[in-house]
């Protein structure tokens, strides 16, 4: 989903004045759980949205964008509202660090209307296009290092949702469309622009006239087999739609990234003149093929998203250390805070970690003084974070994606599988796991005191009662149903309870007491 940062008026009085007058809560959630506040935020080309607004999530203490569909004819809604839930059930499947999150959405039914209300990701650090202007302003030139992160982030993603089963084509990837947070983790936003103009075809400003300005300036990200118009007139295109589409606009981003702004000197879009122009700018030959390979004008020459990602111009942090780094981070709910740290303190500087032989010459020796503490922690926080996703070791089975995300118009309106009601879930992850066991003096239960780490830095703790008959799965199921955790960290936690119960029986029996 496509926002940026709200502008804001001038001035000290008109600051303080603006400040408490946007922070007033004018709806809340049904639950209670999301406030939306008068500040408008600017929402790019996303059909059928009517406003976007600031928001707060209460639970999580963090803005989010509440969004609002406008519907004024009822009979419209209600013929749609079995397709309305589900699309919006199977966007709330897709989860990926570089793709802008839905969080929640509900129907709201009115005398004179009716609403579709979702809650997306908030990315206050603005846009990449929002960057590129400012570090061009300021006589400044790209980081190649930031450069190479960001294309693979924005691969990453792109590889996640080519690789669902059917695969999901962006179909409206610009730099307008891809943001960038403080710790410079790249988001893609706009995923599901596609599926809005099938679901929402008389709500969309995009048929009814001459093209929105920002698409006009964005003709240029699209490759020629796309038909920009045609697009937008009949934009579920399964026969003709592929990959290659987002390869092109992806290439083209990669390139804007470089140069920091395609120049289209006066024109209203960018001419083909001025890509190609722009590609021989770049001084890195590999920069050059690497860019070039993806705005190839036949759309089967051009590469496919994971092959990208092993190309050697993005190749910055060695696969093994990188797998390593990932492995660490996976299972750190079994290590004890500031491992790495202590770890590192307790190595001699001069000892020899890793030798590389030879026969013929001497060998090389790579000592612990080699390798910075600092930068160790630094390199993991950035894995944690997003920054070095793990693409290139994925497996090849497809992500098990409903039908629904790609299917056309018609084809949606068919499926006609109840869908529940939306539920609470919890979204953090795990990131340390510790417990106490203490037994009755009858043995006949255990008191447990589990104790959770959350990856945003806030602790859980839970306490209850387990009897001998339970089990370790069905206590870990319970915390994922009642949302006290992500149903993905459900089995590590079951299988941390299984062995910690395990331990804390063979303990009790040593000391004589029954379990």
């Amino acid at each position: 989903m496509t926002m940026s940062v709200p502008e804001r008026n001038s001035g000290s009085e008109g600051k303080e004045e603006e400040s408490e007058d946007e922070s007033e809560i004018l709806e809340e959630s049904p639950c209670g759980r999301w406030q939306k506040r008068k500040e408008q935020v600017s929402q790019g080309n996303v059909p059928g949205v009517e406003s976007a607004s600031l928001a707060m999530d209460t639970e999580e203490g963090v803005e989010v964008v509440w969004n609002e569909v406008l519907f004024s004819d009822k009979k419209v809604f209600k013929s749609q509202e079995e397709t309305i839930k589900e699309m919006f059930e199977n966007l709330m499947q897709v989860e990926h660090p570089n793709i802008v999150k839905f969080h929640k959405y509900w129907l709201d039914m009115r005398e004179s209307q009716a609403r579709v209300i979702f809650i997306t990701e908030y990315m206050s650090s603005g846009s990449l296009k929002q960057f590129l202007k400012k570090t061009k302003k300021n006589h400044k030139t790209m980081n190649v290092k930031a450069w190479k992160r960001w294309c693979t982030q924005i691969l990453s993603a792109l590889s996640y949702l080519h690789s669902c089963d059917p695969p999901i084509i962006h179909g409206n990837l610009t730099c307008d469309t891809i943001f960038i947070q403080h710790n410079g983790l790249i988001k893609i936003g706009s995923v599901w622009h596609r599926l809005f103009v099938n679901v929402f075809p008389d709500a969309s400003v995009h048929n009814k006239g001459r093209p929105h300005r920002d698409e006009q300036r964005n003709l240029h990200f699209f490759p020629p087999e796309y038909g920009f118009f045609r697009s937008i007139q009949s934009p579920s295109l399964a026969a003709e739609d592929d990959y290659a589409i987002d390869i092109f606009s992806f290439g083209i981003c990669a390139l804007e990234m470089a140069v920091l702004e395609i120049q289209a000197n006066g024109d209203a879009v960018v001419s083909k003149e001025a890509i190609v122009n722009a590609g021989q700018s770049l001084e890195d030959p590999l920069m050059r093929e690497f860019t070039q390979s993806c705005v190839r004008h036949e759309a089967k020459l051009r590469p496919t998203a994971h092959d990208l990602l092993f190309h050697r111009v993005l190749f910055e942090v060695h696969s093994l250390k990188l797998l390593t780094a990932h492995c660490l981070i996976s299972n750190q709910y079994l290590l004890p805070e500031n491992c790495v740290e202590e770890k590192t303190k307790s190595f001699d500087p001069n000892a020899v970690m890793a030798e590389i032989r030879h026969v013929d010459r001497p060998g090389v020796q790579l000592k612990y003084s080699h390798v910075s503490p600092l930068e160790l922690d630094k390199f993991l926080e950035d894995v944690k974070n997003g920054i070095y996703p793990l693409m290139n070791f994925a497996s090849s089975r497809p992500h098990p994606v409903p039908r629904a995300l790609s299917l056309s118009q018609e084809q949606v309106e068919t499926v006609k599988t109840p869908t529940p009601e939306p539920q609470e879930t919890e979204t953090r992850k795990v990131i340390q796991m510790h417990c106490n066991l203490e037994s009755n003096e009858e043995g006949t239960k255990t008191h447990l005191s589990l104790f959770l780490k959350m990856d945003d830095k806030l602790h859980r703790q839970l306490s209850c009662d387990i009897l001998p008959t339970d089990s370790s799965k069905d206590l870990a199921n319970e915390l994922v149903h009642y949302a006290f955790i992500n149903e993905e960290d459900c089995e590590k936690l079951a299988g941390f309870l299984e062995d910690a119960i395990s331990r804390h029986r063979v303990r009790a029996l040593a000391s004589g007491t029954t379990q």
